[in-house]
């Protein structure tokens, strides 16, 4: 086969083939810099890393399971739920996996009171989790400010929840978008749509609570749809 065909096969473009035909079928390509780009495979792309790799679907759907666990007060069921979450969405190890999800459920434990909780506990118990996380995969680079930020989200979450006019469900959203932001090294505003479906994702789970928490709520699909969302937003912005 000719080159002027193999590059007809190929789909080079009109312009590049001309410039192939001046070589005649010798198969050299010196002095011919853009028909040896277009020839040459294109270099694989850098893994993102497990941090800015995950399945939003499954991960949106976790999520909507370890809210409804933790509502109804099911701790075993939120600690088995929350490892199923921490290994798809981290990418950490089993051994890591358990000890990060007692951390989880032990802040969640810790802040779950109302109004009397203990927020220094719960941040101290996700300091100790993002230790792990740097552990595993090197960042956040400082877990103590990850914690502080954390936490935040969730104060910023119960103002709104239960002092409905003490804050507007943009501050959830904003308070999400600087954790993101500082955990993946982005903008806020990169995150920002994944921020705001997650805090629609809560507002749909603060309706189903106000109601009781009845099983099989359309506002538990609700919110899961948003999350998964969420999750598509934020791998988006973060998956390079």
């Amino acid at each position: 086969m000719t080159l002027h065909a193999l590059l007809a096969r190929l789909g080079v473009p009109g312009g590049q083939l001309s410039q192939a035909a001046d070589l005649g079928d010798t198969g050299t390509t010196e002095g011919t810099g853009d028909t040896a780009t277009a020839l040459r495979p294109a270099p694989p792309a850098a893994d993102p890393g497990p941090l800015r790799s995950f399945d939003p679907v499954e991960i949106g759907r976790l999520e909507a399971a370890v809210w409804a666990a933790y509502y109804r007060r099911q701790w075993l069921r939120l600690l088995l739920l929350s490892a199923a979450l921490v290994h798809r969405a981290f990418g950490m190890d089993w051994p890591r996996t358990v000890h990060g999800s007692w951390l989880v459920l032990r802040a969640n434990q810790l802040w779950a009171p109302y109004p009397r909780n203990d927020p220094d506990g719960a941040r101290r118990c996700m300091r100790r989790f993002y230790a792990l996380l740097r552990l595993a995969h090197g960042a956040p680079a400082d877990p103590a400010r990850a914690a502080v930020l954390e936490v935040a989200w969730w104060a910023a979450h119960r103002a709104r929840q239960h002092q409905p006019g003490a804050a507007a469900a943009p501050e959830v959203a904003a308070a999400l978008a600087r954790l993101y932001a500082y955990l993946y090294g982005v903008g806020e505003t990169a995150v920002w749509a994944a921020a705001e479906q997650r805090a629609a994702a809560m507002s749909l789970s603060d309706e189903w609570v106000a109601q009781g928490c009845p099983p099989g709520s359309a506002l538990l699909t609700a919110a899961r749809a948003a999350l998964v969302r969420s999750y598509a937003a934020l791998l988006a912005a973060v998956h390079y």
